[in-house]
């Protein structure tokens, strides 16, 4: 009769959110990879959309009850009208809680795109300290060329930290959920030594840099010294000779 058929329907519907609540948001999900994290979000994106298709088939079993219970016995009302009340808690529940999963999942996916980003930046600018590096590794010149090298060193060297901890901190909310954590402590592991020796090289690359130019400022200083010395000496040796004053006659240094 009609109740054996609705109850049916009912208990199919039942059937199917069970399924879909053991299947996506009761089984343990580990996501060790990123491509196991995306194919989770797009599984959940699917899920989410074929609960929100079952809609019709909630309304029309909720329409076919209430049309039963309108014309039947008032005996037959109380246990059929429970049975739709839960069915339709429970499929709100499961839509709620999948599309609550799917949007956590989306902001993780977003959360490990935004981490690769600064990492990829970071790195760039490793990249040209690298560079600057091995072009001031053995500068030439007086101390005018060096000081510039230190300049265009020291340039690069004033780098924000905003990315650096923006890193840290995108890192750790992955890996306090334990998502993608092997990958992302051997990436930032990776990264922070590489940090840590590119930026102690340039410290000691503007210390060396530094020490250079005083050496050069010292050498310029002494050459200096020594021109203005012979201009002197230029001089006194230009007013003998135009003099025809005789070499013994001069100061030993003159001579």
């Amino acid at each position: 009769d009609k109740t054996v058929s609705l109850r049916k329907d009912l208990s199919e519907m039942h059937e199917w959110i069970t399924q879909a609540e053991e299947e996506y948001l009761e089984r343990d999900f580990e996501y060790k990879t990123p491509d196991e994290l995306q194919k989770a979000v797009e599984e959940l994106k699917r899920a989410k959309e074929e609960a929100l298709q079952k809609e019709v088939k909630v309304k029309l079993i909720t329409d076919s009850v209430n049309n039963f219970i309108a014309k039947a016995p008032p005996a037959a009302h109380e246990a059929l009208k429970k049975e739709l009340d839960v069915l339709i808690t429970s499929y709100q529940q499961l839509c709620s809680r999948l599309n609550g999963k799917w949007k956590t999942l989306e902001e993780v996916w977003a959360c490990w795109r935004e981490l690769l980003s600064y990492l990829d930046a970071e790195n760039k600018w490793l990249n040209e300290i690298e560079l600057k590096l091995k072009a001031t590794e053995n500068v030439q010149g007086g101390a005018e060329e060096i000081s510039e090298s230190l300049d265009s060193l020291e340039r690069l060297m004033r780098h924000p930290e905003d990315n650096r901890n923006q890193i840290r901190e995108l890192a750790q909310t992955l890996t306090d959920g334990g998502i993608l954590d092997e990958l992302i402590n051997d990436k930032l592991e990776k990264f922070n030594t590489r940090w840590e020796e590119l930026h102690q090289e340039a410290v000691r690359r503007q210390k060396s840099l530094e020490q250079s130019i005083q050496s050069a400022q010292e050498t310029d200083k002494a050459l200096r010294l020594i021109q203005e010395s012979l201009a002197v000496i230029d001089k006194q040796l230009a007013a003998y000779t135009a003099d025809r004053v005789d070499a013994a006659q001069v100061p030993q240094e003159a001579q």
